[in-house]
């Protein structure tokens, strides 16, 4: 067959459903328009294509007139068809005839054989390529044309054909086998993974940087990509010019652009992604606004013209939809190029900072809608929640402006506008990390002390996030010192704020009183209208508060108080916290089908916006229960979630707490020495928190039988090797098949096992004496009477009734007793 296709250079690696594909659409299509970036491939695949096209059975008959490669690149513009016809004409080694259009020619010699017609880089002769196109489809029947460029024709029978960067796992292929040929033996790592992500899976970026390893290993490619314009300029020398370098192949596209698209391109530069208002919002120039720093304006109406125009020539691209509008991005090569050619025209300063706060005023506007403030249905809070999942590089970009740049007021408003988001998805390590960022630039001694306004509702949220992390030392310290600031600043708001999470705080520590204090004076605060979510949230506070002190009606008042309350004004996460709050008390109420329904409840609602934490949670609610009806196998199922739940979060205490309960159910199961180890492990996980590594009385209730079983000795065994398991094995130990073959009753052999943990009594077990007393107040005797019983001082009963509280968990006297008939047995009485 006649052809001039130049044979394919090296191995084509991915894109092989994309060839089928387009082999497939060439049958049916007579123009197909392969459009993308410069460095996408598209000219490789087209011409893999083609030769498959040459390759295919009966290829003779189906283009008796040949396959023919046309190449545009150098081809220089006129404005008419000629150059283009004149290259098509000598590659088809069709003569020019004197006094006739070469067009007539053209089509007079293609009109009657089958021929494939590749045009590659037809986007600096679009229009003439159009209509040249257009002439010959439309006289010659059997011709079909494939053509490239980095925006279509827009002809009329035209089907485009959007080139995407190549998948993660072809990506990373392609690498490898470039830097094989360049560095044979070349072994696969972590760091390719890491290249070719960050080079957004462009052909050419991934190739120019296979190139280098044979100098640079690929952690060092990696840590180099910061200036990914220098290093990827060292390519192949046969390669045309625009092919060699990165720089070279943006450079050949941002040519091709008019006036205004090169400006909204590198004020494009600003975003992580957006949308067509959040374009014109920040990067036009007001019509009553002082010439733009570079003495080139763009109008707000100009902007989507140009936005398409960049579409079309594949500099931008469209990511989806989300919230019923269009999103865009650029790929990060791009991105750095426009960046720099925003700093190159005197504009970083000024569109960074218009980015910096319009991504500030939709913050803080969200942040009242997600708080209630401002009145909302649930579905516009739930759009919210997911709006930020993709606004999160715009976040971040915006933060990072400010701390770079010392605008620490607008990253901490940023910051306390946004806790709520990170909160509900167990974010809180990283953004207390960024909060904490911003305030200690705000106490760094050179710097003017920080207005009070924003210092303190700033402090109110960081202690929110420690609150939400289960570091409530942390919490309470960070709430304390937000309270004198709000005050200060007559924020009333953030003020009840700080009272209620140090209240939160103090309950925990067993300061009861203090606690209602706190409480009481928060809720004299939030009366007013517009303060529902405060008022919900201190009332919830309020019921897990009557909890602690055993108090469980008005517990039950308040928790539904919080709940309806957070109803009514659309804040279905706010109630679910005081659901699962109902959850509990049902559980201690002994009313599992309750507990059940509450627990349930929630999770549709929670799983709408991925509130983590208080999925785990709930989830850990369900097992509870299932466990306590014997339903061994639901229960392992809900705790299995819970627990990759709280693993996900990375927040301990709710790992430790969710390892305490699959200790319970290993132990149903009959697996002792798994649900000590278990146990060991959450207390050591506990006491790494800084909490006290006593789980209370349902590990107690756990470890009891298991020590009745098999003894102290082997117990202190298991006991030590559990809290010498790092946190990933113990949850992987936790997640693995139940065993149920129970471990010997006593050592196999005496002789010393290596590698064996030191056995480590459990700090939760109750002394003989403690178990005496919690005996004898499980039968009602007072300090003085059982002071009378054992005939030792009523101080001496109080301290051990104090740490047979700190050990099992409990707050009154009552759940001691209920403990002590549940777990003393009767010949010890």
């Amino acid at each position: 067959m006649k052809t001039n296709l130049p044979a394919e250079p090296n191995a084509f690696v991915g894109r092989e459903r994309d060839a089928a594909d387009l082999g497939r659409l060439l049958e049916g299509m007579r123009a197909v328009t392969l459009c993308g970036a410069g460095g996408i491939g598209k000219t490789r695949l087209a011409l893999h294509v083609a030769h498959a096209v040459l390759d295919a059975p009966r290829a003779a008959d189906a283009h008796d007139g040949g396959v023919w490669f046309v190449e545009l690149a150098d081809v220089r513009p006129d404005g008419t068809t000629g150059p283009v016809a004149r290259r098509v004409a000598a590659v088809l080694d069709v003569a020019e005839e004197d006094g006739r259009p070469l067009t007539e020619t053209l089509a007079d010699a293609l009109r009657a054989p089958a021929v494939l017609l590749v045009l590659d880089n037809c986007e600096h002769v679009v229009e003439e390529c159009a209509k040249l196109t257009g002439l010959l489809l439309a006289r010659c029947p059997r011709l079909r044309i494939l053509a490239t460029s980095r925006e279509p024709l827009r002809m009329a029978g035209e089907n485009v054909w959007r080139v995407p960067p190549l998948e993660p796992g072809e990506a990373v292929r392609l690498f490898l086998e470039r830097a094989r040929a360049a560095r044979p033996g070349f072994a696969a790592s972590e760091a390719v993974h890491e290249v070719t992500r960050a080079l957004d899976g462009m052909p050419l970026a991934v190739e120019l940087a296979a190139a280098r390893v044979r100098v640079l290993s690929a952690e060092q490619i990696a840590r180099r990509l910061a200036d990914r314009f220098r290093l990827l300029s060292a390519g192949d020398r046969t390669a045309p010019a625009r092919q060699r370098t990165l720089r070279a192949a943006i450079d050949w596209s941002h040519e091709l652009l008019d006036g205004p698209e090169r400006v909204l391109l590198r004020r494009l530069s600003v975003f992580a992604g957006w949308t067509l208002e959040q374009a014109e919002h920040v990067c036009a120039d007001p019509a009553s606004s002082d010439p733009a720093p570079s003495g080139a304006a763009l109008p707000a109406d100009d902007v989507l013209d140009a936005l398409t125009a960049l579409v079309d020539k594949s500099l931008a691209t469209v990511t989806g939809e989300a919230g019923g509008e269009v999103r865009f991005r650029l790929l990060d090569s791009i991105r750095e190029y426009a960046a720099e050619r925003l700093a190159g025209a005197g504009e970083e300063a000024v569109f960074r900072g218009r980015h910096r706060d319009a991504v500030l005023a939709d913050a803080e506007r969200d942040g009242r809608i997600g708080l209630g403030v401002e009145p909302a249905p649930w579905a516009d809070r739930v759009a919210l929640f997911h709006r930020y999942d993709t606004e999160l590089g715009n976040v971040e970009a915006a933060l990072t402006w400010s701390l770079d740049h010392g605008d620490i007021a607008e990253g901490l408003r940023l910051c306390t506008a946004l806790r709520t988001f990170w909160i509900a998805r167990g974010r809180v390590a990283e953004w207390a990390d960024r909060t904490d960022r911003f305030l200690s630039a705000a106490r760094d001694p050179g710097r003017r002390g920080l207005d009070p306004r924003v210092l303190g509702p700033a402090l109110a949220g960081r202690a929110q996030l420690a609150m939400g992390g289960r570091d409530f030392a942390q919490a309470a310290r960070h709430a304390d010192e937000a309270l004198v600031l709000c005050r200060e600043a007559g924020n009333e708001f953030m003020t009840a704020t700080a009272l209620i999470t140090g209240a939160e705080c103090l309950a925990r520590a067993g300061r009861f009183t203090d606690a209602a204090r706190r409480l009481d004076e928060a809720d004299a605060l939030v009366r007013g209208p517009g303060r529902e979510w405060t008022r919900a949230y201190a009332c919830a506070a309020r019921g897990y508060l009557l909890i602690r002190e055993s108090r469980l009606r008005e517990a039950r008042e308040r928790l539904d108080t919080a709940a309806a309350v957070m109803r009514d004004i659309g804040q279905l996460w706010g109630a679910s916290h005081a659901m699962i709050g109902l959850g509990r008390l049902a559980e201690l109420r002994g009313d599992p089908a309750a507990a059940r329904g509450h627990y349930a409840a929630v999770l549709p609602i929670l799983t709408e916006i991925g509130a983590r934490p208080e999925m785990a949670r709930a989830l850990a609610g369900l097992g509870r229960v299932a466990l306590a009806r014997g339903d061994l196998a639901s229960a392992r199922a809900s705790l299995a979630e819970s627990l990759a739940l709280s693993r996900s979060s990375g927040i301990r205490l709710d790992m430790a707490r969710a390892l305490d309960a699959f200790a319970e159910l290993v132990a149903s199961e009959g697996d002792a020495r798994g649900a000590v180890r278990l146990a060991g492990a959450a207390s050591a996980l506990r006491e790494a928190t800084g909490r006290e590594p006593g789980a209370g009385a349902r590990r107690e209730r756990t470890l009891e039988p298991i020590r009745r079983r098999i003894g102290e000795p082997l117990v202190a065994q298991y006991w030590g090797e559990g809290r010498a398991m790092p946190a990933d094995e113990a949850i992987a130990h936790a997640l693995r098949a139940p065993e149920t073959v129970p471990p010997p009753r006593r050592p196999v052999s005496d002789a010393p096992v290596k590698d064996v943990a030191e056995p480590v009594t459990p700090p939760s077990g109750l002394t003989a004496r403690e178990r005496e007393i919690a005996r004898l107040v499980s039968r009602g005797l007072s300090n003085r009477g059982i002071a009378d019983e054992l005939v030792i001082s009523p101080a001496t009963v109080a301290r051990h009734v104090t740490n047979i509280l700190t050990k099992l968990g409990f707050s009154s006297r009552a759940q001691i007793a209920a403990w002590a008939v549940d777990n003393i047995p009767a010949e010890e009485s």
